[in-house]
């Protein structure tokens, strides 16, 4: 992924109050309740982007916590502006890093729910471990989420989508819900928030699919 840079995105991120910093966050595993105003159900949104969805969906359900992250400096800085604007959601904070820490930043079973919104395909088979549906970070989800919370994926690369079905099956998960045209699916549209690629994709016609994770 090729990122514009963005200057003082860095500087703008260390001074924000909506930031858990690298320094304290994994202090706060296992506590991640008292962080927020209220002790709430905690979801996450893994590589978030500026931020549309997860403040959409933090609006929607004031009683959970949210944290988005992302781990581009040029991309979160984008969110943060869209949380400091008035009427922003007070549930929701962000983290910068790599998805690939989450078991080091969260305790098992602390987190009832994850997005992946249109993550990175990394296309390459040598990449592959670093794609978010894959079984490498099926696992870490699965240490961090409660017995019942569950992974929602949306994207429009019908090679990952593919990828990961068959990740979860050999991974031992369930698989509550799916559709390969989600915009044309009645039930599961339902409540859906787009992302901004999903905004893009779905008026240049490709198809969004999307897949409900359990243990």
């Amino acid at each position: 992924m090729r990122l514009r840079n963005i200057p003082g995105s860095r500087e703008a991120i260390a001074e924000s109050p909506f930031v858990i910093h690298e320094d304290i966050m994994r202090e706060k595993k296992g506590c991640w309740d008292t962080v927020f105003e209220h002790a709430q159900p905690l979801y996450l949104e893994i590589g978030m982007g500026k931020g549309r969805f997860i403040t959409e969906l933090a609006l929607q359900h004031p009683d959970r916590n949210y944290v988005g992250i992302e781990k581009y400096s040029s991309v979160l800085v984008r969110a943060l502006e869209r949380r400091g604007q008035p009427g922003a959601p007070c549930n929701l904070l962000f983290l910068r890093m790599d998805a690939e820490d989450l078991t080091d930043v969260f305790a098992p079973g602390e987190v009832s729910g994850i997005y992946l919104n249109f993550s990175d395909p990394w296309p390459k088979d040598r990449h592959a471990k670093r794609r978010l549906p894959g079984h490498e970070f099926l696992a870490r989800y699965d240490q961090v989420l409660t017995p019942d919370g569950r992974v929602e994926f949306k994207t429009d690369n019908r090679a990952l989508f593919d990828f990961a079905l068959a990740e979860a099956r050999e991974s031992g998960w369930h698989l509550d819900a799916c559709t390969f045209d989600l915009h044309h699916d009645k039930e599961m549209m339902q409540g859906n928030i787009m992302t901004e690629y999903e905004e893009r994709f779905a008026a240049q016609g490709n198809a969004i699919c999307k897949l409900i994770l359990s243990r």
